[in-house]
């Protein structure tokens, strides 16, 4: 049998090689255009870093062995014809017409199975000054090498980074390492808009401006002007300009379909090709992964496109396995994403709050921060758990999880939560491991689970921050009760005139202080109190008591 790859990054490689092992006599070709073979396109920020002190570390095996052709053909015993590039499929002859760009030679590779992993495109934005020189993106190592060097010139100070992904935001960590000031420019009215709500958004904007980033929201690009050497030097927005001596294009990718969609392929409602639950496009010799395809989304069972480095590879594996005769589907994807912004994790899975609501879910939510290992254990960091449920039925519809703390066994936990479409009472059940090292007796998570399952019973009732502040910017007549201790008051505060400070250990005996005729919203440092003096509250007989989901940690102002 005679297996034709395209694209030779992720998807492609790993379904060759998982072919390889179930059919040790199939005749294997990778077609990649570029000039190297299976490298670690997540790892680039880290290299412009210099966590990583060589690039050649991300086309490496773990044992240190280059995969280039050579690797592929001595160990996999698979060719791989790389700067050469597929130019169209002839589906009724099953042949790839190729040029390699080198020599410029043309011909054809037979195929019995083909699997399409052309992967996606980065997308510059058609501004004036676009191409001039120090304008990058991140998508391959050379593009890494570039904004290294580039960084690394006398003459570099600030960059620009377009657009608030996760390779802008993991770029922005890199080029600060350098020594470069970066300022942020986003279109949208928050970071990471597509993934995270505006809580945690702000959280990761307010700890970013902590860190001398810059962020500049709800603002565009409009023009680019550079010096006599051509070389870029400014940015002019819809709102004004920032000075830029470099700048990383981070606004997205797009599916490369091209090739499939000329060779009469059908195209996804999302615009990444149609695959079905074996990952074969509606011709049944084709298969497709990786970035260029799109999912289905296993919450709402909608198509998607997420594109991310983990699906490709899983996305390979089951497609080498259904060439050679298996017949393994592929579910679909949460669209769990992790990434390390300075001494900040951040952490998501399923569906947003807002696009939860735009599904016409009825939902209810939680904030809640607190340590990651026991309070009283020296070394301990905070983490911010957010929960989205559906209120129907409990089931959890997505998480995000922010903070210095340990984010990605929590996040791990959720995803496989979800997975197996457990409720809120199930996560707070979970048998989690426990020690003061490792954990609180009652870990984050279930603590997020627990808040939930009081909303929902009608214990707990919130107003989440953002909610507080529209109050606090309508002049309405209520009052913010305030019951850490005194000594907390000096972190912070929220400055209004309607706070009022009452420790809880103090409000049974002043209770008589509060007007019973008026809303009060209680807070505290992460809401564990601010929510025992609603309950203290309802128990006095008021009527009109919440508590500010999070408390002063989540608080964004």
């Amino acid at each position: 049998m005679k297996i034709v790859v395209i694209g030779g990054v992720a998807a492609g490689p790993k379904a060759a090689s998982r072919a390889r092992r179930r059919d040790p006599d199939a005749e294997i070709t990778i077609i990649e255009k570029g000039n190297l073979l299976s490298y670690a396109g997540c790892g680039l920020p880290y290299f412009i870093s210099g966590d990583i002190h060589d690039c050649n570390e991300l086309i490496c095996t773990p044992a240190g062995t280059v995969r280039n052709e050579v690797f592929f053909q001595n160990v996999k015993n698979i060719k791989a014809l790389t700067r050469t590039f597929a130019e169209s499929i002839d589906r009724e002859k099953q042949e790839v017409k190729v040029v390699n760009l080198e020599s410029q030679e043309h011909f054809t590779v037979p195929y019995d199975k083909l699997i399409l992993a052309t992967g996606a495109s980065h997308f510059k934005p058609p501004i004036e000054g676009i191409n001039l020189y120090r304008i990058f993106n991140l998508g391959h190592p050379d593009d890494a090498m570039d904004i290294y060097n580039t960084a690394k010139s006398n003459d570099v100070k600030k960059a620009a980074l377009f657009g608030a992904g996760l390779i802008g935001i993991e770029t922005t960590e890199a080029l600060t390492k350098q020594g470069v000031e970066v300022v942020i420019i986003e279109m949208q009215d928050q970071l990471l808009p597509r993934i995270l709500d505006v809580e945690t958004a702000s959280i990761l904007t307010r700890y970013l401006t902590s860190q001398d980033v810059e962020v500049r929201l709800s603002e565009k690009a409009v023009r680019l002007e550079g010096d006599d050497r051509s070389n870029v030097r400014k940015v002019i927005t819809n709102k004004g300009e920032a000075e830029a001596d470099m700048i990383i294009t981070a606004i997205g990718v797009r599916p490369n379909i091209e090739l499939a969609k000329n060779a009469g392929l059908k195209i996804g409602e999302t615009g990444a090709i149609w695959v079905d639950e074996y990952l074969q496009t509606s011709d049944q010799n084709i298969y497709a992964g990786g970035d260029c395809v799109e999912n289905t989304h296993l919450i709402t069972g909608e198509k998607v496109y997420i594109p991310l480095g983990s699906t490709a590879n899983k996305h390979g594996r089951i497609i080498g396995n259904n060439i050679t005769g298996g017949s393994e589907t592929f579910k679909g994807v949460l669209g769990t994403t992790i990434f390390k912004i300075f001494d900040y994790t951040v952490g998501c899975t399923g569906l947003s709050e807002k696009a939860a609501r735009e599904k016409g879910y009825s939902i209810v939510t939680c904030l809640a921060p607190g340590p990651d290992t026991a309070h009283y254990y020296p070394i301990h960091d905070t983490i911010i758990t957010k929960l989205v449920v559906n209120a129907d039925n409990g089931k959890i519809l997505g998480a995000q999880v922010i903070g210095p703390g340990d984010v990605d066994k929590r996040l791990d936990v959720i995803v496989t939560c979800i997975s197996n479409e457990d409720t809120v009472k199930e996560l707070a059940d979970l048998d989690l491991c426990y020690a003061p090292p490792y954990s609180n007796a009652i870990d984050n998570i279930a603590h997020a689970a627990n808040i939930i399952r009081n909303k929902m019973e009608g214990l707990a009732k919130s107003l989440s921050p953002i909610e507080v502040k529209s109050r606090i910017d309508s002049d309405e007549d209520f009052i913010l009760l305030d019951v850490r201790t005194p000594p907390e008051l000096h972190k912070a505060q929220i400055e209004d005139k309607r706070v009022k400070h009452i420790p809880l250990g103090k409000l049974r005996e002043r209770i008589d202080e509060l007007p019973r005729d008026k809303e009060i919203i209680a807070y505290c440092a992460i809401s564990l109190r601010g929510y025992e003096a609603q309950r203290i509250l309802d128990g006095y007989g008021f009527k009109d008591v919440k508590f500010m989901d999070g408390g002063i940690a989540t608080w964004p102002y």
